[in-house]
């Protein structure tokens, strides 16, 4: 007869805190995914907080109260924000008046110098039906139309316009509050770890506030280089305005694609207002092309990614997957939640593979075989 020895119960109170993680988890995103329309004013707010606690706790050390070094670093943050708006309000406003002053010149010059030369490119005859007149007579019913429609789109989501104003109003509220108990909220939280899982839970989450900061470290390189890149290549186009388009263009390009089609349609607007734009606008639209390749393919992968230790494909990944779930919100954190759950991960398969050494030793080889003999310490590669 063979006797089976009962479970150590050690081993079935590690299974059982491991169900209860599981559990735990699969709520809190279960949650996250209900409340993700109403969640942005309080994620902005906690990202904001997050990032200006380190310079509050410094004016803290020089003496300074925590509500007065709270008060420096909000006014601080938000006048850079308000500085960002006063770089981009007059430079959207100026070219946009420009553009509806020489919309009759562009006009005539449509009718009496491209539609020729398209026609002869292409060997064609313009009859009378081809122009701008014939084509304002023809489809302005059909624009009414869809502007009524338009109109009444917009009257009708008046409750999603108003939802979006509130929490843009909240946002500086709601961060003034997380600053100034930044270090109370987390204490709290830190309260309620159990005190067997304090040392683990404590680690991983230094490790992650060691990878969000690498993170925001390499988003502002990212930022950084894209304003070089897109300056410099409009500078190389003739534009007008190249260095201001470029740097604004760069600095929002913090939220994924924002940069790309707010620069196009910005240098779009210059170049149509200058002699032979369409060379020029090839030229704009090859200069974002470039450094949206460059951006996906290196600036981000190994400046972000890198530093967070995740593969460009994982990066690729998040992103897809976040906008997925959560829309623009989900796009905007993809990477941070992305590195915080890769800390997460790696704790997870560094546990597996301690409880199971001859499956690591197995991993270590198979690694070693196909060249990365440092496979078998982590999931990165």
């Amino acid at each position: 007869m063979v006797v089976v020895a009962p479970r150590a119960p050690e081993k079935r109170m590690k299974s059982d805190l491991r169900l209860n993680w599981i559990i735990a988890i699969g709520l809190t995103g279960w949650l996250t995914y209900l409340l993700a329309p109403i969640l942005t004013p309080f994620v902005a707010a906690a990202l904001l907080a997050y990032v200006g606690d380190p310079l509050a706790d410094r004016l803290q050390k020089l003496k300074l109260p925590r509500t007065l070094a709270v008060v420096a670093v909000f006014l601080l943050t938000f006048l850079t924000l308000g500085l960002l708006v006063l770089l981009i309000v007059p430079l959207i406003r100026n070219q946009i008046g420009a553009l509806l002053s020489a919309l009759p010149a562009i006009g005539a010059q449509v009718e009496q110098v491209w539609l020729p030369w398209v026609a002869e490119f292409l060997d064609i005859e313009l009859g009378e039906d081809v122009g701008i007149g014939p084509f304002l007579a023809r489809y302005s019913e059909m624009a009414g139309s869809w502007g009524g429609k338009v109109l009444l789109g917009v009257a009708e989501s008046g409750g999603a316009l108003a939802a979006a104003v509130i929490s843009l109003f909240l946002i500086p509220i709601l961060t003034f509050y997380m600053l100034r108990d930044w270090d109370l909220i987390i204490a709290r939280f830190g309260a309620l770890v159990p005190v067997s899982q304090r040392d683990t839970i404590f680690g991983l989450a230094r490790e992650a506030d060691d990878m969000l900061g690498a993170f925001l470290r390499g988003q502002l390189l990212v930022m950084m280089a894209l304003a070089v890149i897109y300056s410099a290549g409009l500078s190389l186009v003739g534009l007008k305005f190249a260095v201001a388009i470029g740097v604004v263009s760069g600095l929002v390009s913090f939220v994924p694609y924002l940069g790309l089609v707010f620069g196009i349609l910005l240098a779009s607007l210059t170049v149509v207002l200058e002699p032979d734009p369409l060379w020029r606008l090839v030229g704009v639209f090859a200069t974002f092309t470039i450094a949206q390749l460059i951006e996906g393919s290196i600036l981000t992968p190994k400046l972000v990614g890198d530093r967070i230790g995740l593969h460009p494909v994982l990066v690729i990944f998040a992103i897809a997957a976040g906008g997925q779930l959560f829309g623009f919100f989900g796009i905007l954190l993809a990477l941070p939640a992305a590195a915080v759950l890769s800390v997460v991960v790696r704790y997870a398969y560094g546990t597996y593979l301690e409880e199971h050494p001859q499956e690591a030793e197995e991993l270590r080889e198979a690694a070693a075989d196909a060249g990365h003999p440092d496979a078998g310490d982590g999931v990165s590669s």
